[in-house]
């Protein structure tokens, strides 16, 4: 049974920085593409950030470049979303989301696609105050 936990989500100052984890289980971790979502009420699942599976070409959406990274963990089963410079328009639920994209080629044009992923996590909620 795949589960994807997400956590590290709190409510934070604007210019504050969080680091959100996904732990993964059921899934071969270094042969999957992962990414982050996050949705804010009223508004459709939105794209942050995706790694592929070999860990290179990691890509953004333009709103978050220069201020979030994405990674995942050398031993564990684990994805990271590390924020700085928190916005009050980053408030959101952020999901992580897993599957297999096929070769780099599918990967560039998929990754931002939430489609494409069929293994999702429950989410957790990010609070950026002003």
């Amino acid at each position: 049974q795949v589960q994807l936990v997400e956590s590290g989500g709190t409510l934070v100052q604007a210019g504050g920085s969080l680091r959100l984890s996904c732990a993964i289980s059921g899934r071969t971790f270094d042969r999957d593409d992962m990414a982050w979502f996050r949705q804010a009420p009223g508004n459709a699942r939105e794209f942050v950030a995706a790694i592929d599976r070999w860990g290179t070409g990691p890509k953004y959406t333009d709103s978050v470049k220069g201020r979030f990274t994405i990674s995942k963990a050398r031993d564990r089963p684990i994805l990271y979303l590390q924020m700085t410079n928190l916005k009050p328009e980053d408030s959101a639920v952020y999901y992580c989301a897993t599957d297999r994209l096929g070769n780099s080629d599918r990967w560039s044009r998929y990754a931002s696609n939430p489609e494409s992923y069929m293994y999702w996590g429950q989410g957790t909620q990010v609070t950026v105050s002003s």
